[in-house]
């Protein structure tokens, strides 16, 4: 099996939800979930915002946002949630239900990985310690194993080149292998680098519900 295929979309349906829950009406919704989720991530910045889930029925639309800072997006008795429904009411014309996800590890997370190693980059850190750092977080919180690939003009070098750095387990291959992928770009002064993270969590035996999707178990395999 070869690498091109995301890793996500490699297991969607099997041991990976949806991100965006619904149906019909396709162009409008794609086009209005990219509007919510890039409003969101601007608004939201200094949040640590992993991903977004939208879920939509017939007058509501529910979203769910994971963060490992849920307090800067609640505020002070939820008044930062009542200024996004507000402000999400411009381009959406249903009810807005917000709900708050805590992501406990974020060391565990291969969106917030990829984005702390992208600013410290941006912030002319050493790349080296940036991904030791987290390789051995990740390793510290249970994780399996850590991949971590690095792309571009490394330390402003002339000639751009890749580097790997791998820890412990990653079975690309093995369907039940929970594995979290995300890739991202580190916008510094010599050029964009690009960094994409793995993160292996645990393998998930049996059914899973998909719709459900911050409950996730791990059964160890017996012997």
């Amino acid at each position: 099996m070869g690498h091109k295929v995301n890793t996500l979309s490699n297991r969607l349906g099997l041991i990976v939800g949806w991100q965006s829950l619904w149906y019909s009406h396709y162009p409008e919704r794609i086009k209005e979930d990219f509007k919510i989720r890039k409003y969101l991530e601007n608004r939201l910045s200094k949040a640590n915002i992993s991903r977004i889930y939208i879920e939509r029925s017939l007058n509501r639309v529910i979203i769910t946002i994971s963060s490992s800072r849920p307090s800067i997006i609640i505020g002070k008795g939820g008044s930062e949630i009542d200024k996004l429904k507000k402000e999400l009411n411009i381009f959406i014309y249903k009810k807005i239900q917000i709900n708050i996800f805590e992501i406990k590890k974020p060391e565990l997370d291969a969106v917030l990985v990829s984005k702390s190693i992208a600013s410290q980059l941006e912030n002319r850190g050493s790349y080296k310690k940036a991904i030791k750092i987290c390789i051995s977080a990740a390793l510290q919180v249970n994780a399996e194993g850590i991949k971590i690939k690095i792309s571009g003009r490394l330390n402003g070098a002339e000639m751009a080149r890749k580097e790997t750095y791998k820890e412990g387990r990653i079975p690309l291959s093995t369907f039940r292998a929970d594995i979290d992928y995300h890739m991202t770009e580190a916008h510094t002064n010599y050029g964009i680098i690009g960094i994409k993270v793995w993160i292996m969590k645990g393998e998930i035996y049996g059914k899973k519900n998909l719709f459900n999707i911050f409950k996730l178990k791990y059964k160890k395999k017996k012997v």
